[in-house]
């Protein structure tokens, strides 16, 4: 059997459906033996960071391991950002290069390079990957592909990566006759095998209980857990309030009565008030990085009694120092602590401490004021807040939304409401602009029959603008709203804050074209609206179109994303700042001196 039709078989076997990826030489046997088969499909990208993306978006969509695949050198190079991104928000993917034949590859020669495209894509991606390996030997590709298997998905989640060389992609092999991967080693314990001690579930338990003011913070490590229903039934159960950090925000429902949704340096006031007030806070699947905590993590959470419960045992108390430090896999812990809380009928009511946070929410919404948003007048310019809260309306309860990476991202983290079985896909830890368009792509793939819905701005679009291609050739139900303010708002946000007002490169230099024109090149019907009225006859054409859409949405040059998060503040006291007495009376916790 050909090697080539061995991975491939193996993939198949692994219930992969889609393959990632854009042609060159060194894949060619790959490409070959995936075109025989019609029980997996190779979807052609037009730029490798494009395939891994939609690799990352099948794989968030699905909740399986997503497959992306390039030619050695600039292709494999190319991945490279979408590998990292898989790395940093934990998602299982496996990337597959090719590359030149053994007999060519340097090894330890001290040249630069010795055969054509030739790239040492191993030594690239170790500090991105989970495992990356070059199998140098036909008869190990078994033994490399279950192991690369089992270690993307187990423990915390991420890529692996697997070079190929072309000869041993033509070698012939025989599948009896090798040798398998029985795997050892704490990366591939199974969940069982990282349930936590149930002790300490019952101390977190007690803890919760008996605060006056206690919060659940919700981290991607609740989706990477696949641990979503069991966070919803133990919240139905004990009524906690609830924050999300970006990365958890679709894993509890917006109309869940307690959520405050989004903290952190561009969260809601609210939330981040509430956050800074608890006096325990359940913190599940989070590393608390710095745009959660701020640029002074001593001062986060600073009255509360922290339990932190992560599969990754290195991220425990690294930022924020833990009382109770628990590693485990989420799902038994949440199944644990559902569990340890019916053992006792009735809970707190924690009525004085909700009555708070439904103050804060009322005094401090996100975003522009109500007159600016739908109902108000047709003519009036379009607010990036509200705009959200209207296309939540549009979209329903099972769309699968990916956003790109920029200032509409955060309007969507704060605004886009979560219902049902909708899903928010966010770029995180690698936040890289160009995400969005071809995440939906894999989501379209890995979810057939659901609404896809990207969202992105003008900059980001432009970055893999190339892949409206690839939509049109699979007749994609992708509908993509572009918000479009004619420059890089988040940095230019920045500059404006920091620079004088400054705004090289984006602002002065920068340029967009007109995307609905854009989408139509690529024949794709392309709407555009510039105010309330023209939007709401945008959503009907959207609503009505045949097919994917491109809807160009305008928004103001110089709108901000709100409340936002200076450097040196604590999380509670965001711009624009609040009159100090006024901060002070909704603090619980002192406050502290002005940096």
């Amino acid at each position: 059997m050909k090697a080539a039709r061995y991975v491939v078989d193996y993939l198949v076997r692994q219930g992969v459906t889609h393959v990632f990826e854009m042609a060159g030489g060194a894949i060619a046997h790959l490409l070959d033996a995936l075109d025989e088969r019609d029980d997996i499909a190779a979807v052609p990208m037009h730029h490798e960071q494009a395939a891994a993306f939609a690799a990352e978006g099948y794989a968030r969509a699905s909740g399986k391991v997503g497959v992306a695949m390039a030619t050695s050198g600039p292709g494999a190079l190319n991945l490279v950002t979408g590998i990292g991104s898989c790395y940093f928000d934990s998602v299982p993917c496996v990337f597959l290069t090719g590359q030149v034949n053994t007999y060519e590859f340097k090894f330890d020669d001290p040249v630069r390079q010795n055969g054509f495209q030739e790239t040492d894509i191993v030594s690239v991606v170790r500090p991105l990957t989970k495992y990356a390996a070059m199998v140098t030997d036909a008869g190990r590709l078994r033994f490399e592909l279950e192991k690369a298997w089992a270690i993307a998905g187990s423990g915390r989640p991420g890529p692996v990566l697997l070079d190929i060389p072309m000869d041993v992609q033509r070698a012939d092999v025989d599948p009896e006759k090798m040798e398998g991967y029985s795997g050892s080693g704490e990366a591939d314990e199974p969940v069982a095998a990282l349930a936590p001690e149930e002790g300490e579930v019952r101390r977190a338990a007690e803890w919760v209980r008996a605060a006056s003011q206690p919060m659940a913070l919700v981290g991607g490590g609740v989706r990477s857990a696949e641990a979503t229903e069991a966070l919803r039934a133990w919240l139905a159960q004990a009524g906690v309030p609830v924050v999300c950090s970006l990365m958890g925000l679709d894993a509890v429902e917006t109309d869940y009565e307690w959520n405050l949704g989004l903290i952190g340096a561009y969260g809601h006031r609210y939330a981040n008030l509430a956050l800074a007030n608890c006096d325990c806070l359940l913190v599940l699947g989070s590393r608390l990085d710095t745009r959660q905590t701020g640029t002074r993590p001593e001062t986060f959470a600073r009255g509360a009694k922290i339990i932190h419960v992560d599969i990754d045992g290195a991220e425990l108390g690294r930022k924020v120092k833990a009382d109770l430090a628990i590693r485990g896999h989420l799902k038994p812990f949440l199944s644990m602590l559902a569990a340890v809380w019916a053992e006792r009928p009735g809970n707190a009511d924690w009525l004085a401490w909700k009555d708070r946070l439904a103050l804060y929410r009322r005094k401090y919404p996100t975003g522009g004021g109500a007159v600016d948003g739908p109902g108000g007048n047709e003519e009036s310019e379009i607010e990036p807040n509200r705009l959200m809260e209207r296309l939540g309306e549009a979209i329903g309860e099972d769309a699968i939304v990916c956003l790109d990476v920029g200032q509409h991202q955060m309007w969507a983290s704060q605004s886009l409401p979560i219902r049902g079985d909708a899903r928010l896909l966010n770029a995180g830890g690698m936040g890289a602009m160009g995400f969005g368009l071809p995440a939906a792509i894999g989501a379209a793939f890995a979810m057939p029959g659901r609404r896809i819905v990207l969202v992105a701005g003008d900059g980001g679009m432009q970055v893999n603008i190339q892949e409206l291609q690839t939509i049109v050739r699979w007749r994609l139900p992708v509908s993509a709203f572009v918000l479009n303010n004619r420059s890089l708002g988040m940095v230019r946000q920045f500059q404006d804050l920091y620079f004088g007002g400054r705004q090289a490169s984006t602002v002065s230099g920068y340029s967009c074209p007109d995307f609905a024109k854009v989408a139509e090149a690529y024949g794709i019907s392309g709407f555009r609206a510039a105010s309330w009225g023209e939007l709401e006859r945008l959503l009907e054409s959207v609503s009505a179109a045949d097919g994917p859409v491109v809807a160009e949405i305008m928004i103001p040059m110089d709108a901000a994303v709100h409340p936002k998060l200076g450097v040196g503040r604590p999380i509670e006291d965001m711009e624009p700042l609040l009159d100090r007495r006024e901060l002070g009376s909704r603090m619980i916790v002192p406050m502290l001196e002005e940096p």
